[in-house]
């Protein structure tokens, strides 16, 4: 499954547009503006720039389908947190979140980013509780790994476990964009949880 034959990014939608009826499996990626998710996405689909960045963080307004292999869909929701976008536009978002989260039928496992580096925000753990007020146990993804020391890693990773209060047993995935480090266990992951393989 690691092999990702063709990427398409099938469906774009905005605030006002009617979600995506997919009859194949979902994985959501959420996580606040600048934690590094479409560095994430493109290395999970193994494309350089794949998945859309913008330059102005906040900026992605929508949520993005990405078929891949005709088999899964990952799904980009947009990222949260950023101080330049008014509070009106912020509940929009959080509002079509929320209409994708209850929605959705084929959505099998939600990944939460969070930068490995600081202690989880308010705004992270404000996304976490409300994820699981959802119905969802999200898997944490400990993202910019290769930004600390490897002496420093357990503490960081007990630091986001902590400052989170996550469920036990939720894993947490520390995940390097530049030396793909964790990139296997995430696929791990989709693969038991998505494909059911």
């Amino acid at each position: 499954m690691h092999v990702i034959k063709n990427v398409n990014l099938e469906t774009v939608c905005g605030i006002t547009s009617k979600l995506p009826e997919n009859t194949l499996p979902e994985v959501a990626f959420a996580g606040k503006s600048n934690v590094g998710k479409s560095s994430l996405i493109n290395g999970l689909m193994n494309r350089k720039s794949y998945a859309r960045t913008s330059q102005q963080p906040g900026k992605t307004q929508t949520i993005n389908f990405y078929n891949i292999n005709e088999e899964i869909y990952f799904v980009d929701l947009p990222g949260y947190g950023y101080a330049k976008v008014s509070e009106a536009v912020k509940a929009k978002w959080g509002t079509m979140i929320e209409r994708y989260l209850h929605t959705s039928n084929q959505l099998r496992l939600v990944f939460l980013l969070i930068d490995i580096r600081h202690e989880p925000s308010a705004n992270d753990k404000h996304m976490y509780r409300w994820i699981v007020e959802q119905g969802f146990n999200p898997v944490i993804i400990a993202t910019k790994l290769d930004k600390l020391k490897r002496s420093q890693v357990q503490k960081h990773v007990k630091q986001i476990r902590v400052g989170l209060d996550v469920t036990e047993g939720t894993p947490i995935i520390p995940f390097s964009a530049v030396s793909k480090q964790g990139r296997d266990e995430i696929w791990d992951l989709i693969e038991q949880y998505a494909l059911n393989l």
